[in-house]
């Protein structure tokens, strides 16, 4: 497997005085994609979220251990969380395209970051949009509202719009949870061409979705504490046809969960 290009050491999340993940410790390697599966409840979404601090949001969340990105600590005091946010992206369950034109909704995040000049963003767009096979469908509309696209385009925009700030790591929560087999397909084929040049971390529910594309799987659960924790991790093929804890197994096989 590729380096690690992201590595957890014992780290903890609260949620007020509420444990909710316990000591997870794992190397996530750089270019290619790695699954985070579990029953509902486990922790999955709580585990991605520390990866880009989405839980700083939360009032009374709190991390500890260490979280490192290329072997620096996202969460020492002199990172920038709105910069470690651009270099670590997200993708939503469901799409969350802003209520703006598609052009808009893909030059956001530059012209936040400072980009300016039209030529440039008019780039960035065509290069986000074709990343995701969406160029020649959108090139002529991309003054038109976002909001009207079809559930499976939505998701692709969102994604484009996560690729326009030159990420290095993509978080995706149960990204293809919302769309019909057809958009899943494409999301899921995407993700495939994307992890050739980013790290993708994501959750899912769906067992064949993990084992088709992941190449490392992260299998969570509940403790007997009432807190999360992780279970086994391993490459995916090896986790699915000979999982080291009995526990692991009862879940792939549908056993529980």
């Amino acid at each position: 497997m590729p380096e690690a290009k992201l590595k957890t050491v014992a780290a903890n999340l609260y949620y007020g005085s509420r444990h909710a993940l316990r000591d997870v410790t794992m190397d996530i390697p750089a270019c290619a994609i790695t699954a985070i599966i579990g029953p509902s409840g486990c922790g999955k979404s709580s585990l991605l979220r520390l990866f880009n601090r989405m839980n700083d949001l939360i009032p009374g969340a709190r991390a500890e251990g260490k979280i490192l990105l290329d072997g620096e600590d996202i969460y020492a005091k002199s990172m920038d969380a709105a910069l470690l946010r651009r270099r670590v992206g997200m993708v939503f369950q469901k799409p969350n395209v802003f209520p703006l034109s598609i052009y808009d909704n893909l030059v956001m995040g530059p012209r936040s970051h400072g980009v300016k000049r039209r030529a440039a963003l008019d780039e960035i767009a065509r290069r986000s949009l074709s990343a995701v096979a969406l160029w020649d469908e959108l090139k002529d509309s991309l003054a038109g509202p976002a909001q009207a696209l079809q559930p499976g385009q939505q998701q692709r925009l969102c994604i484009a719009r996560a690729l326009a700030v030159e990420p290095e790591v993509i978080l995706m929560d149960e990204s293809c949870s919302a769309l019909d087999p057809e958009s899943t397909m494409k999301i899921e084929e995407l993700m495939t061409e994307l992890a050739q040049r980013y790290t993708i971390l994501i959750v899912t529910h769906n067992m064949e979705q993990a084992l088709r594309i992941s190449d490392m799987a992260a299998f969570m659960m509940i403790g007997e504490d009432k807190v999360g924790m992780l279970v086994e991790y391993a490459p995916t093929l090896r986790m699915f046809s000979n999982p080291r804890d009995k526990r692991t197994e009862d879940y792939i096989t549908g056993r529980f969960g």
